[in-house]
């Protein structure tokens, strides 16, 4: 923070200045916004949550029906900040896992809940893992700070709202009566994700084909073991209209990934591989691009930071999701204006969803203008 805003936030705790170290956009303070922080603590609570999926969820290695979240809510002088931990088992946290780090977060310590840094920093700071807990504190933080200043935080950054992108619809690996049967669920979609990296790879292309020619992006996880096949596939999905690829190759294989890279025709994302900002650096030369997602960076803001890096560097960024409520979304949609590629469509994939929030029409993510994260509570939980 530079000197003269100090300076300037010494005068009757003028609020936002604390919010230099996370992009913000100097325009929002064009009302002189006051808080009387005397005696106002924020209040963290949490609950467990579980998602209930339209259809079986199938990834090159698991298969499920649910996903454990835990909603979170941050409360300060009568205002209540919104968040959200999704958890796919894969990964490794859970409903008890989550409870037991946020168990240990004490808010009260802080009195003023624009000192974002330090207040993330804190929380961090508490283990070493948890990014999906520690999400659902960050989100709802910024949830809390958008609302205090009133206003969505893809203005606080100073993005603009029509320059959202299309966001893909996924396709799980399925049998081909039901994969044709998501694709035409998937009617209003302009992009395709479709999930690979077992044996049905081309039947699930080729089904996929018999349908419909709309692009397709396909996502690996890791699937692929061996560089020459993998471009030997990539090859033919170019054919097939496929336009990126993400994940192909197993983390750990960074060479031939990095070869893999070189010689494919399509741009190559690094998403398991990539979880927070060293991680960005790491992939630099290893893939063309990066996804991030606010359950594997900790929140928006070491995404923002991602994001900045991964400019500097030359690498496209792509937005992801897990299955997640409208909460998790619409926080990683305020994002969205900022980058190339878009994977949002988690919400869409449960039928039990108590947030309403940024919307898909046409395809493409539409952000509203309601303040912090953008959402609003629909069902209760």
């Amino acid at each position: 923070m530079n000197k003269s805003r100090r300076d300037f936030l010494t005068k009757s705790t003028l609020i936002g200045g604390a919010l230099i170290a996370n992009g913000i956009n100097s325009n929002i303070f064009s009302k002189n916004i006051f808080i009387n922080k005397k005696n106002k603590k924020m209040k963290l609570s949490f609950k467990p949550y579980t998602l209930q999926l339209k259809h079986v969820f199938t990834l090159a290695s698991s298969s499920r029906t649910t996903t454990p979240v835990m909603l979170t809510q941050i409360e300060y002088d009568g205002v209540i900040g919104y968040g959200e931990a999704s958890m796919p088992p894969y990964l490794g946290e859970s409903h008890e896992t989550a409870t037991k780090f946020l168990s240990k977060v004490d808010l009260s310590q802080f009195k003023d809940p624009f000192e974002m840094e330090t207040i993330l920093e804190y929380v961090d700071s508490i283990e070493p893992l948890n990014p999906a807990a520690k999400a659902s504190v960050d989100i709802a933080l910024h949830d809390l700070v958008g609302k205090l200043l009133g206003k969505p935080w893809h203005k606080i950054w100073g993005l603009n709202k029509d320059k959202t992108p299309y966001t893909s619809f996924t396709i799980g690996i399925d049998t081909p009566e039901v994969v044709k049967q998501k694709v035409k669920e998937a009617e209003e979609y302009k992009v395709l994700k479709v999930k690979l990296g077992r044996d049905t790879d081309k039947q699930m292309i080729e089904t996929i084909r018999s349908v419909t020619s709309k692009p397709i992006n396909v996502d690996v996880n890791q699937g692929w073991k061996d560089k020459f096949f993998a471009l030997d596939m990539i090859n033919w999905l170019k054919e097939k209209d496929v336009k990126m690829v993400e994940q192909p190759m197993p983390k750990e294989m960074i060479d031939d990934m990095a070869w893999l890279t070189e010689h494919s025709p399509l741009p190559t994302f690094g998403d398991e591989a990539v979880q927070r900002i060293p991680d960005v650096i790491k992939a630099h030369g290893v893939y063309s691009g990066i996804n991030i997602k606010l359950m594997k960076c900790t929140g928006l803001r070491e995404a923002h930071k991602m994001i900045d890096l991964a400019r500097s560097l030359g690498m496209q960024v792509m937005l992801g999701c897990m299955t997640e409520t409208s909460c998790g979304i619409s926080a990683v949609s305020q994002l969205s204006p900022g980058v190339e590629w878009a994977d949002l469509d988690g919400n869409l994939l449960i039928n039990n969803d108590p947030f309403e929030g940024t919307k898909v029409i046409d395809g493409k993510v539409v952000l509203n203008d309601k303040p912090g994260i953008g959402i609003s509570k629909v069902l209760p939980h």
